[in-house]
């Protein structure tokens, strides 16, 4: 019985070596944080209450859309780190990733790793700890070309293009 203990307990220490940060990538960077004022202060609407599809949920607009995929400025952005993110409350409207590689709220970039995929988007804290994963907001994932119930590697980055 002990053993077996001994033997649960040090695949415990396993798996938290597993989760601990920077182990999808470097630990975060300290960012300079740009003002909630340099962000868009007309955020889109939210969905109907009606709303049952992924179509439904989007309210971004054209421009939204465009100005996430706009190519970044080259000078300036930093690289947060990796985290593995999945579909958000797609109630919650904009092109946006909560993250704990973020401590306020800030403009940057999120990049598919596995396809090299990237948008332009809001970094929200999550408050969660470094290693616990982020959530992405619906459009954010049709832009990405992600699949709604994946989980996916993405890398962050700060001072994208806003």
């Amino acid at each position: 019985m002990i053993l077996a203990s001994a033997l649960v307990l040090s695949g415990c220490a396993e798996l938290d070596a597993l989760l601990q940060p920077g182990e999808l990538g470097p630990a975060p960077l300290p960012v300079e944080e740009a003002s909630v004022e340099t962000l868009d202060p007309t955020p889109p609407p939210p969905p109907p209450p009606e709303a049952n599809t992924a179509e439904e949920f989007d309210t971004t607009t054209e421009e939204d859309r465009d100005a996430a995929l706009e190519t970044p400025a080259a000078t300036g952005e930093v690289n947060l780190g990796r985290t593995l993110a999945t579909l958000g409350n797609p109630a919650d409207p904009g092109i946006w990733i909560e993250t704990p590689l973020v401590s306020q709220l800030v403009m940057g970039r999120v990049e598919v790793a596995a396809t090299g995929k990237s948008i332009n988007i809001e970094l929200r804290p999550s408050g969660g700890e470094p290693g616990s994963g982020s959530s992405i907001s619906l459009p954010a994932m049709g832009l990405l070309e992600i699949p709604l119930t994946a989980i996916e590697e993405v890398i962050v980055y700060s001072g994208a293009a806003a």
